[in-house]
């Protein structure tokens, strides 16, 4: 690890004030949109745009990388973002704001992915497993540490949007002034769905309902509190604790998958998480309980996103795992943009509970799934399962795949997916007039997860 932090300790830093700048205009939207009189539909609309855009970044940032090379994409986007910031106090309106937070998504994207891109390329396959740990830290890291930022302004005045503007355009320093030469980017086409799903339905599944638990968490869990009546200070509490519980359990959870069928843990989980969400939605109850509840939604949440994609890569060949990471973080994209939106719905109907009524229901979702995939075919040893890599959900698929290959390398082999655990009585499904069909891929796979 010391080895990692002495080669990239300017891009670590360089993330870190991203994630702050990121991390502040998260929770700041929330609060000020209560102030300027926005409903909780306006908002929902608001938050799911930033989701929107990532996803369209996703797409599109690899395409730019290959026209005009990582730098120029790099300091476009983050400038992009610095001025953004600035311009949400500029126009407080709703319309106006949903269309930066398109802007914003898709550059965020888009810094990841560079971002990414160059801490794989200055890594070692012996040291990427903990350059990549690192990354994923200090993104957690940054995000806790802007809610303590909050106390540095007034939410109705301007100097809370020029803060992150500032730490956003600190961000390029270090990493524009250490990069070394741009690495080669080769961009990954993902699985097509009905191979994927027939890989993983749980995989599948999962990550979408994952997608909006994470992005209602991520987007509407400032509108909660100011719904809700918190002050300032306690919202900045409330959103720390979601992803301090996210950094706290994703290792633990990764112990546990690596030695019990994963399907009863993501099941287990999930019941968990929708028990613990349906607490506040009963009862009255006061605002330390409600931390200990945001600490088990993103402990559970952020977790399940490492959880779907090892579980998924169990019943993949490792040539498979980049395309399927791809597939999946694309399937994850769609929840989160309709997260929000749902969640702002529910509420508008019910009041601020109905933040916590549609995570607990998505995850009893979860549950029932995981549950019927567990009457569908026996499960794998844990010794035929690849080994659990910790991962955010903002993670690019080039992360993804560097993350399992460097988890692959110290842990137990995937197994040969061309005959294990195979459904009792469940036929061989046709691939060969599966859309994506490749001649190459051994046929006569089992239906998977």
């Amino acid at each position: 690890m010391i080895e990692v932090l002495r080669n990239s300790w300017a891009l670590l830093l360089g993330v870190m004030l991203f994630m702050l700048g990121n991390g502040m205009q998260g929770t700041l939207l929330g609060i000020r949109g209560g102030i300027e009189g926005f409903s909780t539909l306006q908002m929902s609309v608001v938050m799911s745009a930033y989701f929107a855009g990532f996803l369209f970044g996703s797409r599109m940032t690899p395409e730019l990388i290959r026209r005009v090379g990582h730098v120029r994409v790099f300091a476009a986007l983050g400038s992009l973002i610095s001025a953004v910031l600035v311009m949400y106090a500029v126009a407080p309106d709703w319309i106006a704001w949903t269309l930066m937070r398109v802007v914003i998504g898709f550059s965020f994207s888009g810094v990841y992915i560079t971002a990414e891109s160059w801490l794989n390329n200055a890594s070692t396959n012996e040291n990427r497993g903990q350059a990549l740990s690192a990354y994923m830290i200090v993104q957690m890291i940054g995000i806790i540490a802007a809610q303590g930022l909050m106390a540095f302004g007034d939410p109705s005045g301007f100097i809370l949007f020029v803060i992150p503007s500032v730490l956003v355009s600190l961000a390029f320093t270090p990493i524009l002034l250490s990069a070394g030469q741009a690495p080669a980017f080769e961009s990954t086409k993902p699985l097509s769905f009905r191979r994927l799903y027939d890989a993983s339905p749980l995989g599948c599944v999962g990550m979408f309902l994952v997608g909006g638990i994470f992005a209602a968490l991520w987007g509407m869990a400032s509108v909660f509190g100011t719904q809700a009546g918190m002050t300032v200070p306690q919202i900045s509490l409330f959103i720390a604790a979601i992803y301090l519980g996210g950094l706290v359990l994703q290792y633990p959870i990764g112990w546990a998958s690596d030695r019990m069928d994963r399907r009863q843990l993501i099941m287990a989980m999930a019941l968990v998480a929708a028990v613990a969400m349906i607490v506040p939605v009963l009862f009255d109850v006061p605002f330390g309980v409600l931390l200990v509840v945001a600490m088990v939604a993103g402990g559970i949440s952020n977790p399940l996103y490492s959880l779907l994609v090892a579980y998924t890569n169990d019943f993949l060949d490792n040539s498979d795992m980049a395309a399927a990471s791809a597939g999946l973080l694309f399937i994850n994209g769609l929840g989160a943009i309709g997260g929000p939106l749902l969640t702002g719905w529910i509420m508008a109907q019910m009041g601020p509970s109905g933040f916590f009524l549609y995570i607990a229901a998505l995850m009893l979702l979860l549950a029932a799934y995981a549950g019927y995939r567990m009457t569908r075919r026996a499960p794998l040893a844990s010794d035929q399962t690849g080994a659990f890599a910790a991962l955010s959900p903002t993670a690019s698929s080039l992360a993804v795949e560097a993350a399992l290959g460097a988890a692959q390398e110290g842990g137990p082999q995937n197994p040969d997916p061309s005959g294990e655990a195979e459904e009792a009585g469940a036929p061989e499904p046709d691939l060969t007039s599966a859309p994506g069909f490749d001649p190459a891929r051994p046929t006569g796979e089992p239906e998977r997860g």
